[in-house]
């Protein structure tokens, strides 16, 4: 039997006029994990939902994620 996918949710925090292309290349980038990634107004400017295996590969996502043009920060939500 499988276990359930980890749910998490990574809010972003982006460059100005970035919020767009951010989602665009998320989506693009992780489309085998994201459930859905959508831009936000407000505190923060995208938050990104993703379903992963284990740990291992979320800590894969937040990583490549921090690694795109544009993102300054993300916080990560770890769902039960």
């Amino acid at each position: 039997m499988a276990s359930e996918p980890l749910v998490a949710y990574i809010l972003l925090n982006v460059d100005i006029g970035m919020e767009h292309k951010v989602v665009e290349a998320i989506l693009e980038r992780f489309s085998r994990w994201v459930t859905e990634a959508r831009v936000t107004y407000g505190e923060h400017d995208a938050v990104v939902r993703v379903e992963v295996p284990n740990m291992r590969v979320l800590d894969s996502v937040v990583t490549g994620i921090r690694e795109l043009e544009g993102v300054r920060k993300t916080v990560t939500l770890i769902s039960s």
